[in-house]
């Protein structure tokens, strides 16, 4: 299985405030456990067993929440940025760490999908970077796009957009497998995937993506009115975290 993971949990959250009131949105609750704790028991159920998490904003809360991770199933280290770094920025302060493949995904999504296709997708691609890609038309989602792309028949991405609406298309899921070698594309202080590393890598061939299968989800919480549907989506039991 996959052992080096960065569950990014940095952000400010500040379009869910009317929601949260503050709370750091990883820690949120849904179905009764804050939204990382669900995707750390899914970690530990696809075979992580160990991950670092980046913080910035209410970095103490959320070590206090979570500990060393074991109760959830994964020992878990923090990575403290007293100024935030991006999503990919985060990633390359530890580049160090990243021996082999990493996985990097956004604590502050709600997704289930077999990770280990995942990776044998990234294997199969001889890219240095894979990017899950779920289809609003296909997959249970709430409308939050984390990038639009046109995946071609290898299996490559040759165009990636950030922003926008899931209304069509295949969408950044917010999980990507990285070799170290992404490193090289990362630019100095903040860096993001979506915005700064992908699009290039795109454009040179260097980057593949992976469709998620069928049964898969990928909810965005980034907005009171996502986390509503998110919320509804989860007691009708419509999509499953356990």
């Amino acid at each position: 299985m996959i052992p080096h993971v960065l569950i990014l949990a940095a952000g400010r959250s500040t379009r869910i405030t009317p929601v949260s009131g503050g709370t750091p949105k990883p820690l949120l609750p849904v179905a009764g456990k804050p939204i990382v704790a669900h995707t750390l028991v899914w970690l530990a159920g696809s075979g992580v067993r160990f991950a670092w998490m980046n913080l910035h904003y209410q970095a103490e809360a959320i070590r206090q929440a979570l500990g060393d991770g074991t109760r959830f199933g994964v020992a878990l280290s923090y990575s403290h940025e007293p100024e935030i770094l991006g999503t990919a920025g985060a990633w390359k302060q530890l580049i160090a760490h990243w021996t082999a493949t990493s996985l990097v995904i956004y604590g502050d999504n709600l997704m289930r999908f077999d990770l280990a296709a995942f990776l044998a997708a990234h294997r199969r691609s001889g890219a240095p970077a894979t990017v899950a890609l779920f289809d609003p038309a296909r997959h249970r989602n709430t409308g939050i796009a984390g990038g639009r792309v046109r995946l071609e028949g290898d299996g490559k991405i040759r165009q990636f957009v950030e922003g926008g609406e899931a209304a069509s298309g295949l969408v950044n899921a917010g999980a990507y497998l990285l070799e170290p070698v992404v490193g090289e594309a990362i630019g100095p202080g903040f860096q993001d995937f979506a915005r700064d590393v992908f699009p290039g890598m795109a454009g040179a061939g260097r980057l593949a993506g992976h469709r998620l299968e069928n049964g898969a989800f990928c909810l965005g919480l980034d907005t009171p009115e996502s986390f509503r549907r998110a919320e509804e989506l989860v007691h009708a039991e419509t999509v499953r975290l356990s």
